[in-house]
């Protein structure tokens, strides 16, 4: 069933890359409607060996019958890839950001009370208190790095597979209770994560995710070029 929604997609992704229309999708200078080549059964084998999890149904799909990334959302999906230096890593901005050696732990749908990113938030050094720049800068990067909506706890179990600018992504969850749902990362605004959902209520799956941009996508480009 996961192989079959994918039927077709990669070839509709690409003929999207010659449509006039196509240049009004957001995103498209980033990728231009292109597409890393699908892996391997035995590259994907690798690849959820290393992680230690079976990466969700619709999203392994889509690795094997569509690509490895590429054309996708906002600024496309980041690639899944090994690096120089052997290691499966997604390549894009934020995608180091995910733990490779904690995908096993359950990604946290509880996530901090709004008491303690406020008490942090209290906590903020005033510059008018210190006479030093440099002493200011230290207590305000010590500060900083204890921010609790920064903390690799809260990603764990989670894969982060694109970014719409600005410090905004999107992440997969791989464990736990939410595992195949999307969740939005909009902590460069001050908010924590939030998992996001379809228009009906739904859970947002990767395949939601994904083939909801493609209809837009096509759509996008479809209207524009009738009204040219």
């Amino acid at each position: 069933m996961n192989a079959q929604m994918w039927v077709g997609v990669r070839e509709r992704v690409q003929a999207l890359a010659g449509t006039p229309g196509a240049v009004q999708v957001f995103g498209f200078h980033g990728h231009g409607f292109r597409l890393e080549d699908p892996l391997t059964p035995q590259e994907l084998a690798a690849l959820e060996e290393r992680l230690g999890v079976r990466l969700p149904e619709d999203y392994r799909a889509f690795l094997l019958h569509v690509g490895a990334g590429g054309a996708g959302p906002a600024y496309g999906v980041f690639p899944v890839q090994r690096g120089e230096d052997g290691e499966w890593e997604w390549d894009g901005d934020g995608g180091d950001m995910a733990s490779l050696d904690r995908m096993t732990e359950l990604f946290p749908v509880d996530r901090p009370r709004e008491e303690a990113l406020a008490a942090h938030e209290s906590e903020c050094p005033d510059e008018d208190d210190f006479d030093d720049p440099d002493a200011y800068d230290a207590a305000y990067e010590a500060w900083d790095e204890r921010d609790p909506l920064w903390s690799d706890d809260l990603t764990v179990g989670a894969i982060c597979l694109c970014h719409l600018g600005c410090a905004l992504r999107r992440w997969l969850v791989v464990s736990g209770p939410d595992r195949g749902r999307m969740w939005d990362d909009r902590r460069a605004d001050g908010i924590d994560l939030q998992p996001m959902s379809n228009a009906d209520g739904s859970p947002m799956t990767f395949a939601d995710w994904y083939l909801t941009w493609l209809e837009e996508a096509e759509r996008q480009a479809r209207d524009t070029v009738a009204t040219h």
